[in-house]
């Protein structure tokens, strides 16, 4: 030890690298072996996946491998990206979460035919979305490769009845194993319907018992979503209380899994959740949240594995998006989240339509109306609400009244 300046300095413990022969240094994706190299990239962002061809041959051909979709299948989630629905039908742009940014994706094929046109979108899981024609036929696509299904005709007879829900489920993205929920019928008399895509058929319909046992604390009431209730409005318009729901999202609905049991949830013509638990074969009404009189615009999400109800509202000549939880213990529903009215209050007197959708901790809501349109993403967990920047094609503001969320996985099968 030598002294400095009055002080004593000590040895540096601190390692130093070797100046030569460092292979760590020198080490190159090139070094890898072929199945590393796809572990590797299997951990991109989906939206690299697009440029992998332009990098080299390598790549280009572990892009095309099966064993790469199968190290892409081992990713346990991806940030979802959300397809939206305009107007008129004929776009397929997606918002990517994880870049915050806009993407126009190439067609789907089974779209661009003349039975398909105005098809929407009426349900997505995992990385698929299923597509619902005029007729009343299915199909189901994987957006980011473009591959898609044409699912086998409903039985007729279904046709006639009305149709409530319509809802996903996925068993395996990269085997294709999934089931699409079909709820009809006219209330109290309800009934589903199951496509497997294991089997590649219908199942048999199966009819729903009106659950009244005393320890739900549900009554299910048939009268109540008979018909619309009209009354006169504050601007003396005669005003019906039917929610308004945009094309593509009037079979809203959510699908979860409780205790092991699916339980698909739906609004029925009045706003009121109804809840359709498939295990048990049973369905009931959650309590209403506000007065059927009131006007207001709701739509149920599901995040984290439960059902939530999304709410705006007008009271005190403002106007308010609040979220929430129904508690089946207590049998009330508890706020858990709301848009700061500093940014709910532009929304006042212009009659806007909400449709949500929920993805982990998130909800992502499109607000449409004849004077505005806009999106919003709100976190449950910190209620931050975050507007979504406009969407610009060709130097045109594009307006979108629904969406739905995947996750973006080129290994995803139809």
């Amino acid at each position: 030890m030598e002294k400095a300046n009055g002080c004593i300095s000590r040895p540096s413990r601190k390692r130093k690298l070797p100046q030569e022969g460092n292979d760590v240094l020198n080490f190159t994706l090139d070094e890898l072996s072929d199945d590393l190299l796809e572990r590797v990239l299997s951990w991109l962002p989906t939206s690299t996946f697009f440029r992998f061809n332009l990098v080299c041959k390598r790549w280009k051909s572990v892009a095309a491998s099966e064993s790469f979709k199968l190290a892409c299948s081992r990713i346990p989630s991806r940030e979802p990206w959300f397809f939206m629905v305009d107007p008129n039908l004929n776009q397929s742009v997606v918002f990517d979460s994880a870049e915050r940014s806009w993407k126009k994706l190439s067609h789907l094929p089974l779209l661009s035919q003349n039975c398909n046109c105005n098809s929407i979108p009426v349900a997505a899981v995992g990385g698929l979305v299923c597509f619902r024609n005029m007729s009343g036929d299915y199909f189901v696509c994987n957006p980011v490769t473009g591959s898609c299904r044409e699912l086998p005709p409903v039985n007729p007879d279904s046709h006639h009845r009305s149709l409530h829900a319509i809802a996903m489920n996925a068993y395996s993205n990269y085997h294709g194993s999934y089931k699409l929920f079909l709820v009809s019928g006219d209330l109290p008399k309800l009934s589903y319907k199951v496509y497997n895509s294991s089997a590649d058929c219908w199942e048999e319909e199966i009819m729903l018992r009106k659950k009244t046992d005393d320890c739900t604390g549900f009554e299910f009431d048939s009268n109540d979503d008979n018909d619309a209730v009209y009354f006169l409005s504050k601007a003396g318009n005669v005003v019906a209380t039917n929610m308004q729901r945009s094309p593509s999202k009037q079979f809203s609905s959510v699908i979860t899994h409780k205790d092991g049991e699916e339980i698909v949830y739906f609004l029925s013509s009045s706003g009121t959740v109804v809840a359709c638990n498939l295990t048990q074969k049973h369905f009931s009404k959650y309590p209403r949240l506000l007065p059927v009189f009131l006007e207001y615009s709701i739509d149920v999400v599901e995040c984290k594995g439960e059902m939530l109800v999304v709410m705006l509202s007008e009271f005190f000549e403002s106007a308010s998006i609040r979220v929430w939880r129904f508690d089946e213990k207590t049998k009330t529903s508890n706020q858990i989240a709301g848009m700061p009215p500093s940014m709910s209050h532009e929304f006042y007197g212009k009659k806007v339509d909400i449709n949500c959708l929920g993805a982990g901790n998130q909800i992502f809501i499109c607000l449409s109306s004849a004077e505005l349109c806009s999106y919003v993403r709100c976190d449950i967990v910190t209620n931050e609400w975050v507007e979504v920047p406009k969407c610009c094609l060709n130097g045109e503001v594009m307006e979108f009244m629904s969406a739905f969320s995947f996750e973006p996985r080129i290994e995803a099968s139809v």
